[in-house]
């Protein structure tokens, strides 16, 4: 639910009501009576801090890529190499 701004036109007190989008505005000034109206405010504005919320930010690179510069071990065996039959080495890891 928002919160809406009033002013009356009468003594100028500005107060807010928690209210319904669908509530009937409020009419009556709460300290004197007189006639109110609603302010229009522009909203709350959002504030993203830290890297990720950008289309611009880029990926923080994964501990393999650090360490060998992108290019996997050649010593460790992949799990999906079909060379991964226990050999410490793979032929195609080491042309790459």
């Amino acid at each position: 639910m928002p919160t809406y701004e009033y002013e009356c036109k009468k003594c100028a007190h500005a107060f807010e009501l928690f209210q319904n989008m669908s509530d009937e505005p409020a009419r009556v000034c709460p300290k004197c009576g007189g006639e109110v109206r609603r302010l229009i405010n522009g909203g709350a504005g959002v504030i993203y801090k830290g890297a990720g919320f950008y289309s611009t930010d880029k990926a923080a690179p994964s501990a393999a890529k650090k360490s060998s510069g992108g290019k996997p071990d050649a010593a460790s065996p992949c799990a999906s190499c079909p060379h991964s039959d226990g050999a410490s080495t793979c032929p195609e890891k080491a042309a790459g």
